[in-house]
């Protein structure tokens, strides 16, 4: 079989703002091996974004961080990237949340809390609307572009509201299947082929 139909070459897509990254099928570090990343920065100074398909090893649920909503349903909390996991973002669709930074997609990046936590309280749809995450994906100036250039990432566009999904631990496959051509190709090939 010819293996060189698995390694990713650039579709020449330019990132920002909004738009995803797919990592590569043999891309093996441990932060981002099979992950997509939401850029939610891109400009000369760097790049940030958020990995939207991984979880911790143990379940993290919101209330745990912000006491305020023990009584309230259960929200997950998701590893958002290796950069400062001590910080809460928070993904979502509430066009009117003071100070919420628009993504171009509609979506949104965190905004007035107080007034995020009154919308929880109030016991309005989290499911679909917002999604947390502690920790984030940071490049220096430069990084991003050349990680790119040596194929570890695909830029493609976001679809929206699916980012919202709270079951996307198969979004990498479905990011390239959807894609079609050799990037369903390579949505099909396994993580670790040894143990095939």
């Amino acid at each position: 079989m010819d293996m060189s139909i698995f390694q990713i070459e650039s579709n020449k897509m330019k990132p920002q703002a909004g738009s995803i990254l797919i990592s590569a099928p043999f891309l093996r570090d441990y932060h981002f091996a099979r992950s997509v990343v939401l850029l939610v920065e891109h400009n000369e100074e760097g790049s940030m974004g958020i990995v939207l398909n991984k979880k911790f090893n143990y379940q993290i649920n919101l209330d745990e961080l912000v006491p305020e909503l023990e009584f309230m349903p259960k929200i997950p909390v998701y590893k958002g990237g290796p950069v400062s996991r001590d910080i809460l973002f928070y993904l979502h669709t509430l066009h009117d949340l003071e100070g919420a930074v628009s993504l171009g997609n509609g979506l949104y990046l965190n905004g007035n809390f107080d007034q995020l936590k009154q919308y929880i309280l109030d016991g309005n749809p989290v499911e679909g609307v917002i999604r947390f995450f502690t920790g984030y994906a940071g490049w220096d100036a430069g990084q991003l572009e050349k990680e790119i250039e040596e194929n570890n990432w695909l830029v493609a566009t976001s679809e929206d509201h699916d980012l919202l999904n709270p079951y996307l631990n198969d979004y990498w496959k479905l990011s390239l299947y959807k894609m079609g051509g050799k990037y369903a190709i390579w949505s099909r090939y396994p993580q670790f082929p040894t143990l095939n």
